[in-house]
């Protein structure tokens, strides 16, 4: 095996940290051609779709590839921002966010920057920028609140994979969920309430979650179980009745069983059961995408309301919200605990004889 040449480095030079975070992934535009490479690569992943390579290839490649593309990106169009992807406009910025937070609460010099799993910025692009910035020691920080094999898993793939490759392989930690953190549940739950500051309290919330082939649960994925244990303490935090709030699950994809109750189909019950108003928030993302601002803000209001339903709300992720990059910061600095510099040695050996000494006069 060969492995790939070192950067260039100048004895003395300091190591670095890095913090990473990593989301699935978006096209470079939305159009066809930008869109198919990027579903080539999102659905060619054996973690993403577990049909033997033997069947799924020719489907992929023969008729998927060859018709999905101009559809999905006419859905990428009709929520493209003017600077670009939203999963990825956000992303950046809760990257820079992020960078400043911790700068204000660590001496430590932290390097701090975000990859795609599918698409761009690469994992293997970046980490050879970290590399090239002597980062020793990397926090992967995959940005699912609930852990699947299908996301953060195949994160960890890429980057086990690049580390393989390296001479000088830095120290490497991850976080593998933070569905249950209090942080995080806190700023979704403050999420909602500001909504119902200001457009007032509806019938029923929704909290819709991406959905995941049936078999996954059954064969041990966790993903399901922390999805119900998010939208318990959510709805807990907000101080809702079991009545008050459904969890559901959204694109599904293929004739196979998903986990259930499926969103779409739910919004069309409760359409046609005539609720005056529903509010449906996504807990599952923290940025903004296509599966929510185009399947659940568009296509969820068009499934409801024709079915018979009046006022409905999506309420967005929770993307730059300040409560939740600090939520975010005190996760990534619990991760970091051993990593930050320490006080300098005098200064402590000055506070324990202080202590001695204040202790002795009482």
């Amino acid at each position: 095996m060969s492995f790939q040449a070192e950067p260039a480095y100048a004895h003395g030079t300091p190591a670095t940290t890095a913090v990473l975070l990593v989301n699935l992934g978006t096209p470079d535009a939305p159009t066809a051609a930008a869109v198919r490479p990027y579903l080539r690569q999102f659905l060619g992943d054996p973690r993403v779709v577990e049909i033997p390579r033997l069947l799924w290839w020719p489907i992929l490649n023969g008729i998927i590839l060859n018709t999905r593309p101009k559809k999905s990106a006419e859905k990428y169009a009709s929520i493209w921002m003017p600077e670009g992807s939203p999963l990825k406009v956000h992303t950046e910025r809760q990257t820079a966010l992020l960078r400043e937070a911790l700068r204000l609460r660590t001496d430590t010099p932290l390097v701090v920057d975000y990859a795609m799993r599918y698409g761009n910025p690469s994992i293997p692009e970046v980490l050879a920028r970290l590399k090239a910035q002597n980062c020793q020691r990397i926090l992967l920080v995959p940005m699912y609140p609930q852990y699947a094999a299908s996301t953060v898993a195949t994160a960890w793939d890429v980057v086990f994979d690049e580390l393989q490759q390296m001479r000088n392989a830095p120290a490497l930690r991850t976080i593998k969920h933070f569905h249950d953190d209090a942080g995080y549940i806190a700023a979704t739950a403050q999420n909602v309430r500001d909504h119902w500051t200001l457009h007032g309290r509806p019938e029923l919330l929704v909290m819709s979650f991406h959905g995941l082939p049936r078999y996954t649960l059954d064969k041990g994925d966790p993903y399901h179980c922390e999805c119900q244990k998010s939208g318990r303490l959510i709805a807990e935090a907000l101080g809702l009745r079991k009545d008050e709030y459904l969890i559901t699950f959204q694109s599904r994809f293929g004739k196979a069983e998903w986990l259930q109750p499926y969103t779409t189909a739910t919004l069309k019950k409760l359409g046609k059961a005539k609720l005056r108003r529903v509010d449906v928030v996504c807990p599952g993302f923290v940025a903004d995408c296509l599966e929510t601002l185009e399947e659940i803000a568009q296509e969820g209001k068009e499934d409801f309301q024709h079915a018979g339903g009046g006022e409905y709300h999506y309420i967005p992720c929770l993307n730059q919200r300040p409560d939740w990059i600090r939520a975010l910061a005190d996760l990534t600095l619990e991760h970091l605990q051993g990593w930050l510099d320490r006080p300098d040695a005098a200064l402590l050996e000055r506070s324990r004889l202080l202590a001695l000494d204040a202790g002795a006069q009482r």
